[in-house]
C-alpha cells in the first residue's frame, strides 16, 4: 500500500502522537508499504523508512510546542507526485484539513484517526464555552472519513455519541524491549531526586508540563504524604506556574529524557502518578507499566482500558481531587500490594505490542480500500 500521513504532531515534538507515529512507520516499512508524511517543519527528512515532508509553520499562542502548518501547493504537488492508495489524516487541525480537502478532491479513501481530546483541553485554557462549537467542527472533519481511528473504547464512545460516524478501537502498543523492570538504576534515582534525601517513595509524573495534565493536583499529595518525594520529567508551557506551585516541596524538575534513559527513569520511581483526566488513551501509563512501576491515574477517558483498580494499578476519581491521595497511599502502603501491582503491570503490557497494532491499522486500511469500490458506485 502507498499511504500518505498528515499530521499536526511529528519529530522532534515529543508525546504519545508522535510516540505512535515513530512506532508504526517501521512496521508499515517492513510490511512493503510505501510512507509519506506531511508534519511541520522541523522533523528529519525521512524515518524508519518513510519519506517526510515538512511543512512551513507558525507555533500556537497559547502552546508554542505546537506548530500550525497551513498546506500550500507544493503540498498537493508531492501528494501527486506520490500517487497513495489512502489518506490517514491524524488529529486533523490545520494541516489535516487540509489533507482532508487534498482527498476529497482526488478522491482517495480517507482515514482519521483522534489522539488528543481537545474539546476538554478549552476549560483549562479559559475557553471552555466554545467547546459545542469544537465538537462540531470536529464532526464535520471527521465525517468526511470512511473511518475514524480512536485509541480507546471511551474515545470510541463518546465521538459516537457526539455524532462522528465509523468509528473504531486503534489499539494501544508499548515497546517492552525497551521499557523494562531491569533499568533500575540507583544512578538514575539519584538524579530523580535531585537535591532531596531519598525516603523509599519517590513519585514520578512523565510527560508534558501543561495545563490540561492537571499536574498541580499532585501538590496535596505532597503535603499530605511528606516523606514523599516528587520528579517531573519533561517540560512545557507550563512548567513556570508549576515551579511556582511546587515551591517548598521535595520536587526536582529533570527535563526531557529519551530512550535508555527515559526508560531507567520509569524503572526507577516507586510510583507513577498522571492525575490528567483529558487522556484519549495515555501511552506513557502503559510505558511505566512496563517499567514495572505501579501507577495511579484518573478513572475517566481512555486511561480505564489500560489500568484495572487494585489489578495493576490504582484508579482515583477526578471529580474529587482528594482521592489521588488515597490513591497514592493505597499503592505506596504495603511493599506485598506493590509488588504485586508490578508484577500485574508488566504481564499487561506484554499484552500489547506495536507490530500487532500496526497490523490492525493495515487490516484496517484493506477494508477501506477494498470498501471504497462499492462506495464509488453507490
Amino acid at each position: 500500500m502507498r499511504i500518505a500521513f498528515f499530521t499536526e504532531t511529528f519529530l522532534p515534538k515529543v508525546d504519545g502522537i508522535v510516540t505512535r507515529l515513530t512506532r508504526t512507520l517501521p512496521h508499515l516499512v517492513e510490511a512493503g508499504d510505501e510512507v509519506l508524511i506531511f508534519c511541520p517543519e522541523g522533523a528529519p527528512a525521512d524515518h524508519a523508512g518513510a519519506r517526510v515532508v515538512g511543512v512551513p509553520a507558525m507555533p500556537l499562542p497559547l502552546y508554542p510546542e505546537l506548530k500550525l502548518a497551513l498546506p500550500r501547493p507544493a503540498v498537493s504537488e508531492a501528494l501527486d507526485r506520490f500517487r497513495p492508495d489512502l489518506v490517514h489524516v491524524v488529529n486533523p487541525a490545520v494541516l489535516g484539513l487540509g489533507g482532508i480537502w487534498l482527498a476529497k478532491t482526488r478522491q482517495l479513501p480517507l482515514v482519521a484517526s483522534y489522539h488528543t481530546h481537545l474539546p476538554k483541553y478549552l476549560e483549562h485554557y479559559g475557553m471552555g464555552m466554545l467547546e459545542p462549537l469544537l465538537w462540531e467542527l470536529l464532526k464535520a472533519a471527521h465525517n468526511q472519513a470512511e473511518l475514524n481511528l480512536c485509541t480507546s473504547t471511551a474515545m470510541v464512545d463518546e465521538l459516537a455519541a457526539k455524532g462522528i460516524a465509523h468509528t473504531a478501537l486503534w489499539q494501544r502498543g508499548v515497546d517492552t524491549a525497551l521499557f523494562r523492570p531491569e533499568l533500575a538504576d540507583p544512578a538514575m534515582r539519584a538524579r530523580l531526586h535531585g537535591q532531596h534525601s531519598d525516603t523509599g517513595n519517590l513519585l514520578l509524573y512523565i510527560g508534558r508540563l501543561s495545563a490540561e495534565k492537571q499536574i498541580e493536583r499532585i501538590r496535596p499529595v505532597l503535603d499530605a504524604l511528606p516523606d514523599t518525594r516528587l520528579a517531573l520529567v519533561g517540560d512545557g508551557p507550563h512548567r513556570q506556574q508549576l515551579e511556582r506551585i511546587f515551591e517548598g516541596t521535595a520536587t526536582t524538575f529533570v527535563g526531557y529524557l529519551s530512550g535508555t534513559a527515559l526508560a531507567s527513569a520509569y524503572a526507577s520511581g516507586d510510583a507513577f502518578v498522571f492525575p490528567s483526566s483529558t487522556e484519549t488513551l495515555g501511552l506513557v501509563l502503559l510505558e511505566a507499566m512496563a517499567a514495572g512501576c505501579p501507577v495511579v491515574g484518573a478513572n475517566r477517558g481512555g486511561i480505564p482500558d489500560i489500568v484495572s483498580d487494585g489489578v495493576n494499578g490504582c484508579l482515583y476519581d477526578p471529580d474529587a481531587p482528594a482521592t489521588l491521595i488515597t490513591a497514592v497511599q493505597r499503592l505506596l502502603g504495603d511493599a506485598s500490594t506493590r509488588s504485586q501491582l508490578r508484577q500485574a503491570a508488566r504481564l499487561e503490557a506484554e499484552r500489547w505490542g506495536w507490530a500487532g497494532a500496526t497490523e490492525q491499522l493495515r487490516a484496517y486500511y484493506r477494508q477501506v480500500l477494498e470498501r471504497r469500490p462499492l462506495a464509488l458506485t453507490s
